[in-house]
């Protein structure tokens, strides 16, 4: 069997700033909406397995955090150490940056990634860099940074490129049998993409109103046929907080419940029934009870 027939499969970490992309590139890549996309920095807070399967390779994709140092609590220190885990543990880490841009935290974090690690470098959003002529000279500053497997330009949002990325990945994958089964996408439940689907609309509705500090819990979660009832809960940090998730005679939550429940549907293939609460969590980011509950560890 040569290398080109040879099965491959393997890790493949996806880490870079916040806002870089990461996510949509994760979904993208995937073909299905795994991960949750804001323009709100570390939206994802959990590494987000996603698999792909092709008739000669498996790739088992791993969507982390965003580095960031604001935030200075319990909560921002272990979403960074999830920042560095998927660069770190990989196979193969894809180190995501926003073209034309290359600034200080993007080098930190490739600093973090193993000198005996494949890098692939993937220059992001290349359809919104407007004068062409720059993105040639920024890909050889780029080149420049380490020696990289290979680099790619690409745009998650209309997906060009995204077969030439795929085809790097795999050629940077060790040889090996499929880890998981065939149909499956990813290793997280029903229950988990419930709270981030709730929590993508409650960062999409308000925005830059939205605290920091706000979350969403799961309290219950039955299935009925192919019915789901779920109830949860969106904890946030003060009283004065919570009128701005409610909204006017509870518009916000209704309208962020509505597109949670849409978008769940689809995922679920099934109806769901959304009841949703909003509570004050008084220090929940420097509570390392609270992190423990949440699955931050």
């Amino acid at each position: 069997m040569s290398e080109e027939t040879e099965y491959r499969c393997g890790t493949i970490g996806i880490a870079g700033r916040p806002n870089t992309g990461k996510s949509s590139l994760l979904n993208k890549l995937i073909g299905q909406k795994l991960s949750i996309v804001s323009p709100k920095a570390q939206t994802t807070r959990h590494l987000v397995t996603g698999i792909l399967t092709t008739a000669d390779t498996q790739y088992v994709f791993v969507d982390s955090p965003g580095f960031q140092t604001l935030h200075r609590n319990i909560l921002n220190r272990a979403l960074n150490r999830r920042a560095t885990e998927a660069a770190q543990d990989a196979d193969v880490v894809l180190w995501v940056i926003e073209a034309p841009k290359l600034v200080d935290a993007d080098r930190a974090l490739l600093a973090r990634v193993p000198s005996d690690r494949k890098v692939i470098a993937v220059v992001n959003k290349i359809d919104l860099v407007k004068e062409r002529e720059r993105l040639i000279p920024f890909l050889a500053k780029v080149a420049g940074e380490r020696d990289f497997f290979a680099l790619v330009p690409v745009s998650a949002r209309t997906g060009r490129n995204s077969a030439e990325l795929l085809k790097a990945i795999r050629s940077a994958l060790p040889v090996a049998p499929a880890i998981y089964p065939v149909e499956q996408l990813t290793d997280r439940d029903e229950r988990f993409f419930a709270a981030e689907l709730i929590r993508e609309k409650l960062f999409r509705t308000l925005g830059e109103e939205l605290p920091y500090s706000s979350e969403v819990v799961i309290d219950s979660f039955k299935e009925e046929g192919t019915l789901r009832r779920i109830e949860a809960t969106i904890w946030v940090d003060r009283e004065g907080h919570k009128p701005i998730v409610i909204g006017d005679k509870g518009s916000r939550l209704k309208a962020i419940g509505t597109a949670a429940r849409k978008d769940m549907e689809r995922l679920f293939d099934g109806k769901v029934f959304l009841t949703l609460w909003v509570k004050v969590k008084r220090g929940w980011t420097d509570d390392e009870r609270a992190m423990r509950t949440l699955g931050y560890g």
